[in-house]
Order: structure tokens, then C-alpha cells, then sequence
């Protein structure tokens, strides 16, 4: 199988400010080593697969290389007795995309320790509906649960809402029972929110709040924050006693400039949500949890369907900040 060929979205540096993309031919000896090799059948989008294809510096560091920080497939081969040729995995996170060779390729061959059977509840096509965006989203309600933040103690606010994390988080609270606040700068897709369960949308600009003062007006249990910066600060001051923002991007900003106030007065908690390297064991509790009793009704609504063909202008779009729901990659 070595000398085998399949198709890849290839990124080619051509200066310091330009990169091409291209579907090209690629050949399995040109894979980096690793136990498993993978038949990808779907992979999926992210933020983060739109800033290696731009050579986002901390990304990606060697080109040309392959995005796709998800991918489900099936096992072709495996040197590792915990895989078996045929089997349906799952590998997200890691380096995977970043500087291994990714998902939107048809082949992947990667470490075993990276990969995930795939659960009972779900098959490859869903997975990737969750991919990297939904399994971060999962980990910050798991993260707020564990914190104590359950649907009785009030509103939870999820900012980036329409974004894949926050489109999921949004889905999954309302799964729960949470009452959810989507914020969003799409005011245009109040219906898409409250499809998956929103019941109050506001203007994200009501989060930008600026101010010097140490502490705001107690309103949210808790947040999911995808944006950092000032929404982030607003969102630690604003937090009600004993509750807890779960951050998990920086769309906005990776800064954060305020008082410990919100944390040493009011108890509040600030959860960083590490998806990257999770621990093997609560990798796979939160995908049987996605897979069981967490599994949203709503799939197909945050599904936009792509090809490899025209993943690119797909690309465009996330990093613009236009992209909604999750852009499910068919690679078959």
C-alpha cells in the first residue's frame, strides 16, 4: 500500500505573506510515521484549520503541508493491538493539522495514543459534526458541571455563538436544560439560535463593556467564551457569586486586563478549556457522552456540507467570522 496515491488540500508557502491552496496528489510514504494509518471518510472545520492555511505563525511552522485538525475513518493499518484493520476511529486535537499532516486529507497515519473508537450512538458523519468544536464545547459544560454550575443556579451566556463552538455549546446547554443567552454579532441569525435552543439572543457589542470598574452587575451563572479580551473581562465582572466562565478561544484577543476582584469578592471562577491534550480517559468520557445521553437532536442543523473541491472559499468564510454551524468535509 506505501506506493498508494490520494487526494489532499495542500498548502503551499510561496513568500512570507503568500500561501496557495491546492487539491493535489499525495502518496502514502510521504505520511509522517505513527502506529495507525486511517481511510478518512469525513473531516471538519475550524478556526484554527483557517490559520494554518494562512501560515498563522504558532500554527504551522513547515510547509507545504495538509490542514484538518478532525478527522473519522477506518483503519487500514495498525501495528497497535488496541486498533484493528477495519476499525471506525476518531482522532482530534494533538498535532494533528498543525504540523502532521491532516484531515483534509484521504489518509492520515498518525500515533494510536491519538486515536478514539468510535462510540456506540455515533457514526463518522456525526462525529464530524462535533469534531474539535463540539468536543471543546462538551468540555466546557463538563468543566461548568464540575464546577457546580448546574441549570437551577440561572442564565448561561455563550458568546461566538453561532461559530462551531459556540453553536454547539449553545445546543448542547439547551440539550441540558440550561437557560441559554446566545450573543452573537449576527443579529440576522436569530432564527438558526433559537432553533438550537437559545431563548434570549443579544448583541455582542452589550459584552464589550470597557470600563475601568472592578466588578458589574451580577447576571450570568455561567459563560462559554470563544472571543477572550473585553468580552472575556466583561464577562468575569458581570459573572454571578460562585459562578464560572469556561474560556475557550481568543477570536477577539488572547489579552486579559482586570482586577482579581470578580475572583477574591464574588468567587467567581475563570475554567481553561485545554482540548488539545486532554487526558485519554476524559477524551473518551465526553465522546460516549456526546455519543449517549449528551447527543444533541439537532445535528443537522449546524451541518454546511463540503467537498474537498470546494473546501477553500469555505476557508475564506471562517476566517472572516461568516462561517455558521459546522462545515462538514466529505472525503470519500
Amino acid at each position: 500500500m506505501s506506493s498508494k496515491s490520494f487526494s489532499a488540500l495542500v498548502i503551499s508557502k510561496i513568500d512570507e505573506h503568500t500561501f496557495v491552496r491546492e487539491v493535489k496528489n499525495r502518496c502514502l510514504e510521504n505520511l509522517p510515521d505513527g502506529e495507525i494509518l486511517i481511510r478518512v471518510h469525513y473531516s471538519s472545520l475550524n478556526y484554527k484549520d483557517g490559520l494554518s492555511s494562512i501560515g498563522s505563525k504558532g500554527i504551522t511552522n513547515n510547509y507545504p503541508h495538509t490542514p484538518g485538525i478532525d478527522a473519522s475513518g477506518i483503519v487500514v493499518e495498525s501495528s497497535d493491538s488496541r486498533f484493528n484493520v477495519g476499525d471506525s476511529v476518531i482522532v482530534t486535537s494533538y498535532d494533528l493539522g498543525m504540523n502532521t499532516s491532516g484531515g483534509f486529507g484521504q489518509y492520515i497515519r498518525v500515533p494510536a495514543d491519538w486515536v478514539v473508537h468510535l462510540p456506540d450512538g455515533l457514526d463518522l458523519k456525526e462525529s464530524m459534526v462535533y469534531g474539535t468544536a463540539g468536543y471543546t464545547a462538551a468540555l466546557s459544560v463538563y468543566a461548568l458541571q464540575k464546577y457546580g454550575i448546574d441549570p437551577s443556579k440561572g442564565k448561561i451566556i455563550v458568546t461566538g455563538s453561532t461559530g462551531g463552538v459556540g453553536s454547539v455549546s449553545v445546543a448542547l446547554l439547551a440539550k441540558l436544560g440550561y437557560s441559554v443567552v446566545a450573543s452573537t454579532g449576527k443579529i440576522e441569525e436569530n432564527h438558526f439560535l433559537t432553533s438550537l435552543g437559545a431563548f434570549e439572543i443579544i448583541h455582542r457589542d452589550e459584552l464589550n463593556n470597557d470600563s475601568k470598574k472592578a466588578l458589574f452587575k451580577e447576571r450570568w451563572a455561567g459563560a462559554i467564551d470563544t472571543l477572550g479580551g473585553i468580552t472575556l473581562t466583561s464577562l468575569l465582572k458581570s459573572t454571578k457569586r460562585g459562578g464560572a466562565v469556561a474560556a475557550t478561544g481568543l477570536v477577539s484577543s488572547p489579552q486579559l486586563s482586570m482586577t482579581v476582584f470578580p475572583f477574591i469578592l464574588r468567587g467567581v471562577g475563570l475554567l481553561g478549556i485545554d482540548s488539545g491534550e486532554t487526558p485519554f480517559g476524559l477524551r473518551c468520557e465526553i465522546w460516549n457522552l456526546l455519543a449517549g445521553e449528551w447527543k444533541i437532536p439537532q445535528l443537522n442543523k449546524l451541518i454546511v456540507n463540503c467537498t474537498l473541491e470546494n473546501l477553500s472559499p469555505e476557508i475564506d468564510k471562517i476566517l472572516a467570522g461568516k462561517q455558521r454551524g459546522r462545515v462538514v468535509v466529505d472525503m470519500k
